[in-house]
This record gives C-alpha cells, sequence and structure tokens, in this order.
C-alpha cells in the first residue's frame, strides 16, 4: 500500500462527515448560528472582508441597534406589544407601536431611556 498509514477505520467520508458533525455541534453549544443571505455579488464580497474585521461585531450590533429594537428591553413597549411572539421589531414599527398606543401610556412611568428611545425614534422615522 503507498502513502500515509491508515490511522482510521473509517472512509476518508465519513471522517469529514464526523468532523463537520462535531463541528456544528461546537457551534452550537458557542451559541452560534448560521444565516444565509441572497445580496448582490459586490455587497456580499465587502461583507466577507468587513466580517473578517475584528470591528465587526461592534458594528453590526451598532447598524441592528438602529433597525431593530428589542421588545424585552423597554417595559413600556413590552405592554403595548403583549400580543407579539417576536422578541425583536423593525424600529419604524416600534414607533408606530408607541404612536397608535400613546393613550395607554402613563408618561410618568416611563424610564428616561425608553424616553429616549422614541425621541430617537421620532427623528430617525417619524413624519
Amino acid at each position: 500500500m503507498r502513502g500515509r498509514p491508515r490511522t482510521s477505520k473509517l472512509s476518508r467520508a465519513e471522517q469529514l462527515r464526523a468532523a463537520k458533525r462535531a463541528q456544528r455541534h461546537r457551534e452550537r453549544a458557542a451559541g452560534l448560528a448560521t444565516l444565509e443571505l441572497r445580496l448582490p455579488r459586490e455587497q456580499a464580497k465587502r461583507l466577507r472582508v468587513a466580517a473578517a474585521t475584528p470591528l465587526f461585531g461592534k458594528a453590526l450590533d451598532a447598524l441592528l441597534d438602529e433597525v431593530v429594537v428589542d421588545i424585552e428591553r423597554w417595559p413600556t413597549l413590552r405592554e403595548l406589544a403583549w400580543n407579539r411572539l417576536d422578541r425583536w421589531i423593525p424600529a419604524s414599527e416600534a414607533l408606530s407601536l408607541y404612536e397608535r398606543n400613546w393613550r395607554f401610556v402613563e408618561p410618568k412611568r416611563v424610564a428616561k431611556e425608553e424616553a429616549e428611545l422614541i425621541a430617537k425614534l421620532r427623528a430617525r422615522h417619524g413624519a
């Protein structure tokens, strides 16, 4: 027999399958998830390069904070969105919820941070 001696009884395909399964298990245990996006080719290239930079996580968090609102983080919004299953909603939809249901809100009970969020949403998405 030529080449390297066999160290495993499994075929190469089975070894690769087992290694991939172990990798997916490690990623799940670390709280990572895979997301597939359909983007124009140039944006995909830019995103791939950006994802490799050390500051990408912080920049992505900043972008997501502007685009999406976490209902669980804001008590008044949580009360207004009592019937929603999703934890995150688009920022424009959060502003709409506040505006449509403002008659149910006691302004004195709204925390300073949440009032700042509402002002930020109005500035960015208000008419």
